[in-house]
């Protein structure tokens, strides 16, 4: 089976949004849909659904009202299983139970041909597990679309472990003709996005968890320094905590608490307590009964006069020093040459995966007029947000005055407690590694990653484009250098990543042989 047409026509089971979403970019697609749901009614609820919206396609001139009728044309309903007889493709959008989806196809399996596919939405489940309760397992595929399905322009192609090739490439086809991107992966928990995805909260967690930060100043961060569409915690009350923190959990689990992938009693607590998110009005934040957000005031002290002492600067990489020492003079501050600081002196430090203590130590200098930057998006205006970070003895004036000095050109700043790699060089060192491993087990293809995470997770950039533009040796030093002050296996480099940062190359770049 290689040829798209060999699929049509198709059933789709389970009329909720996510199948409706499903029936109406296949109907869209030129494919000959049968809808069906167990619930009396749901069916026809969805049927009214997709012409609504196909209606509005036509109004707004994205479709022809032509268009708009064919499609409608070819979406069908089936009152029980003998109409789906004809399907060459099945695909489930059910309640995400593995019983419940192998009862399923063991139904379907006495009904349809015994060639015809059958493929499962699931997000998290193992499809190999669903296969192995089914007669034919090598029929039984992986289709993850998301949630909304006509926006969100990519579908998980999975195949399990006895899945026979042709059905992926035949699947791959589909979906390329409904206009989305189909990507390939591997049966492995979280496939694609769901793995990746387990980085960016977790560690923004893990920052707030040992008190380095509030949940706004992470956001805060993410957001303006590195460019993501939505802070992680913004993100958590998004998806809404008792949906984010099981599929945590339940990656942990499957990959035998995998240190990468480690949870955070912090959000298991807040999900306890109810403080779910947007959906119930109190997550990270608050929220209005139409569900946007509550902002709280902050009260920022005016430092626009604050006189400003000598500077010096030292602590990080060669270049990251010339570069602070350039935009400390552009500021208006006055920068020290010597190799010591004068008394009196603000010492500015930009480490790079260090703490403000340790590389204060190292440099045997006065922890109580240090305060760190992070050199990682640059210290110029256009970084979007600065961070600081002060060591456990600096003074409330050595802050002050930093946060004086920084300021002076409208470049907000967050201030942080001591922290190896601050906020953002974490999160995204993270970022980094997880899909490097992924990568590493060859779980999809390196283009095939960053294009899922882009479109599911609307990254700035794919992880592994991500770490090119970052530098694939400054995030292996950040890594090594967390690893090394935490003790913690959860940051060990990827060797994916060790790799091509040791031989110059890209972190697209394929393994030379697959197996």
């Amino acid at each position: 089976m290689t040829e798209t047409q060999n699929l049509n026509p198709i059933g789709v089971v389970g009329a909720g949004v996510m199948g409706r979403g499903i029936a109406q970019i296949l109907v869209q697609a030129g494919q000959d849909v049968w809808l069906h749901d167990a619930l009396p009614g749901a069916a026809e609820k969805a049927q009214a659904a997709i012409a609504q919206q196909l209606g509005r396609l036509a109004e707004k001139g994205k479709i022809t009202v032509q268009e708009r009728d064919r499609a409608l044309a070819r979406l069908h309903l089936a009152a029980d299983f003998s109409e789906l007889a004809p399907c060459r493709l099945i695909v489930e959008a059910i309640v995400e139970n593995l019983d419940a989806k192998i009862a399923l196809f063991r139904q379907l399996e006495g009904v349809v041909a015994e060639d015809a596919v059958l493929a499962t939405n699931t997000s998290s489940l193992s499809v190999t597990s669903l296969a192995a309760g089914c007669k034919t397992p090598a029929r039984v595929a992986g289709l993850h679309f998301f949630n909304p399905v006509p926006l969100m322009k990519v579908v998980e192609v999975i195949g399990g472990a006895r899945t026979a090739p042709a059905i992926n490439d035949a699947l791959t086809a589909l979906v390329e003709k409904t206009g989305h991107s189909a990507v390939r992966a591997k049966d492995t928990p979280g496939f694609i996005v769901n793995h990746l995805g387990r980085a960016y909260p977790t560690e923004a967690l893990r920052i707030v968890g040992e008190g380095i930060a509030g949940f706004a100043e992470v956001d805060d961060v993410m957001r303006e320094a590195a460019g993501f569409k939505l802070g992680p915690f913004e993100l958590l009350d998004l998806t809404a905590l008792d949906v984010s923190q099981p599929v945590m959990e339940s990656i942990y689990d499957q990959y035998y608490q995998e240190p990468r992938y480690r949870p955070s009693a912090l959000a298991r607590q807040r999900m306890t307590a109810g403080l779910l998110g947007r959906k119930t009005g109190a997550g990270f934040y608050t929220y209005t009964a139409e569900g946007t957000k509550v902002d709280q005031p902050k009260e920022e002290e005016d430092l626009s006069q604050a006189p400003l002492p000598h500077i010096w600067v030292s602590g990080g990489e060669e270049g990251d020093v010339k570069r602070l020492r350039e935009v400390v003079s552009s500021l208006g501050g006055v920068v020290e040459d010597g190799d010591h600081p004068t008394e009196g002196s603000l010492i500015l430090l930009c480490p790079l995966g260090h703490d403000a203590t340790t590389t204060a130590h190292d440099l045997h200098l006065d922890a109580t007029r240090t305060v760190a930057i992070d050199p990682l998006h640059g210290f110029a205006a256009f970084s979007g947000r600065r961070t600081l970070m002060a060591t456990p003895a600096t003074s409330d004036e050595a802050l002050r005055a930093a946060r004086a000095l920084f300021g002076r050109d409208g470049v907000p700043v967050t201030a942080i407690n001591d922290s190896p790699g601050f906020v953002a060089q974490r999160v995204l060192a993270c970022i980094v590694n997880v899909g490097s491993d992924i990568a590493q087990q060859g779980i999809c293809s390196p283009t095939d990653l960053d294009t899922a995470v882009r479109l599911a997770l609307a990254y700035p950039k794919g992880p592994l484009a991500l770490g090119d533009s970052l530098g694939a040796n400054r995030v292996l030093t950040i890594l090594e250098r967390l690893q090394a002050f935490y003790g913690d296996p959860r940051y060990r480099p990827s060797p994916w990543l060790k790799r091509r940062a040791e031989l110059g190359m890209s972190l697209l770049s394929p393994d030379k042989l697959r197996f």
